[in-house]
């Protein structure tokens, strides 16, 4: 394939990634379900972006398309552009288009992955310096065995670990699930890749560990100066760690804005709900808040709002069509009847109390 089918350009070379209207799609039996359907956002250079929302609603997708890890005839890239900025070679490419030999290249070296379950990342079978060294010499092939252990040790060491040189010869199953995980994270920043995506990195882990775990990211980011896609569905996590936060759901954004925007004035009702979910501190209440309803068969969507059977706030015209991304400020975008254009006021509200 000629570069010409895949360089592209940035319309922020600030930008290290812009989603633009990505659709992923999965092909079943059952029908399509379409876990992403016309996503678009930037991640900037040295920024840490949060991408939350419940379960299925499309936030690993996301970032599996990303990393092209969604090959075969099932789930597959429909349409849309994943321009990368690929700094070392002072060219921008659509990695949706990107021939694999070249996406090979990428992957793992200049974007990384953290995934979210470290005992199943990790093979049992080898030790932990036999894996991060083999992903240090898929990209740097000429370096002898001896500098490729120095690396990984030092990475190791990097991570926090204490005892890096006994750590490389250990097994997976001979470490705590912290430990793993760091481990994980040493795989991933082996080649000071220029975007980190976290999927999940502190799920399976106790908030004590997790709170290091997020202190580590935090000033390994700052010291390759590289940005971090951090996909989880904690709000503490976003709220500590992101700048900029999109909140997906069904697999489209329905917000998205600085975490500033996001947590102290959120527009969209099932961001709202996300919010009053969260346990606060001090604060004594029999049952926390949950939003009703069910999230609609991706395979079977309504032409209209995905939320609107869900919604307290829904009124008459959220039964046309699904509503645009509207840009309510410079950074703050809400895909919202309720924050459009026309007068709201004129239509009746089928929802039930409002929120």
């Amino acid at each position: 394939m000629p570069e010409s089918d895949y360089v592209t350009s940035m319309k922020n070379p600030s930008n290290i990634i812009e989603f633009d209207n990505l659709q992923t799609y999965f092909y079943t039996d059952a029908g399509t379900v379409k876990a992403v359907d016309g996503v678009s956002f930037d991640i900037p250079m040295g920024k840490t972006i949060g991408v939350v929302g419940e379960s299925g609603c499309g936030k690993s997708v996301t970032s599996l398309s990303l990393m092209r890890l969604l090959q075969g005839p099932q789930g597959q890239i429909a349409g849309g552009q994943l321009r990368y900025n690929q700094i070392s070679r002072k060219r921008a490419v659509d990695i949706a288009k990107i021939p694999i030999k070249e996406m090979q290249k990428i992957r793992g070296n200049e974007i990384a992955m953290i995934f979210q379950e470290p005992m199943t990342t990790l093979n049992p079978v080898f030790t932990i310096g036999s894996q991060i060294d083999e992903c240090i010499l898929m990209h740097n092939p000429k370096i002898s065995r001896k500098e490729v252990k120095v690396h990984s040790v030092e990475m190791l060491k990097l991570v926090g670990i204490a005892r890096a040189e006994g750590i490389y010869d250990s097994y997976p199953h001979e470490l705590s699930g912290g430990m793993r995980q760091r481990v994980v994270i040493a795989m991933a920043l082996s080649c000071n890749p220029q975007l980190i995506i976290a999927d999940e990195p502190t799920t399976a882990l106790d908030v004590t560990i997790q709170a290091q775990i997020l202190d580590l990211l935090r000033g390994l980011k700052d010291k390759i100066n590289a940005s971090i896609m951090l996909i989880t569905h904690d709000l503490g996590v976003v709220a500590e760690m992101a700048d900029y936060v999109v909140v997906m759901y069904a697999g489209r954004i329905v917000e998205q804005g600085t975490a500033d925007d996001i947590f102290n004035k959120p527009m969209h009702p099932y961001t709202i709900g996300l919010m009053k979910s969260k346990p606060v501190l001090n604060e004594q209440v029999e049952r926390l808040y949950s939003i009703p309803g069910n999230v609609p068969n991706p395979i079977n969507l309504p032409p209209h709002c995905y939320f609107k059977n869900r919604c307290e706030k829904c009124v008459e015209i959220c039964s046309g069509v699904y509503p645009e991304l509207i840009q309510v400020t410079s950074t703050h975008k809400v895909s919202c009847y309720l924050h459009a254009k026309p007068d709201m006021s004129k239509y009746r509200v089928i929802g039930g109390k409002r929120l």
